[in-house]
């Protein structure tokens, strides 16, 4: 099974193989450089786009260079506003080569005033963590969940929990795709 991801980063390919070898054998998982058509920080529903822009556009070019791939996923790591707080959160889109999609989101983790400040101003939650961490490229390390837990999950974890349970309609097609 050949699975596709919008993305070159380590995480987001790690997480997409660890969540798609807990249902199924001998997959093959490549990363692509896809670009998201959304802003850099997405915010609220435009994260879902983000993700579904990413997935199309692998099963275009899937379909373009004849890469005969199984699955395309894209990735897209955004902040939404719940309960009037904010949040990060990781969402997951899966596409099939039948075109059947898919949702799914990782857990949610609520962000400080001084955080969300910046990103509403435009700045990546990546970029922003690196500069209150004092680090270099954080979102291909543990990222911001990695530095709010204490260590305690990163963010391969966090991402491989939403892409778990974007798979679910696959593993019960009959109740979802008619």
């Amino acid at each position: 099974m050949k699975i596709l991801v919008g993305s070159t980063n380590p995480v987001k390919i790690e997480s997409v193989r660890e969540a798609f070898s807990c249902y199924f054998e001998n997959i093959e998982v490549e990363g692509k450089d896809i670009k998201s058509g959304v802003s850099a920080q997405p915010i609220n529903e435009e994260t879902f786009l983000g993700a579904q822009n990413r997935a199309v556009n692998l099963k275009y070019l899937s379909e373009k260079e004849n890469l005969n791939s199984d699955f395309f996923v894209g990735i897209e790591g955004g902040i939404i506003k719940l309960f009037n707080r904010w949040f990060a959160f990781g969402c997951m889109c899966i596409i099939n080569k039948e075109g059947k999609i898919s949702f799914g989101t990782s857990p949610h983790f609520e962000l400080p005033e001084i955080v969300v400040e910046k990103l509403l101003n435009g700045k990546e939650l990546g970029d922003v963590m690196d500069e209150l961490t004092n680090q270099k490229n954080s979102k291909q390390k543990n990222g911001a969940i990695g530095f709010f837990t204490n260590g305690v999950m990163n963010r391969k974890e966090l991402y491989v929990e939403g892409l778990k349970v974007a798979i679910i309609p696959f593993l019960h097609s009959e109740m979802f795709y008619k």
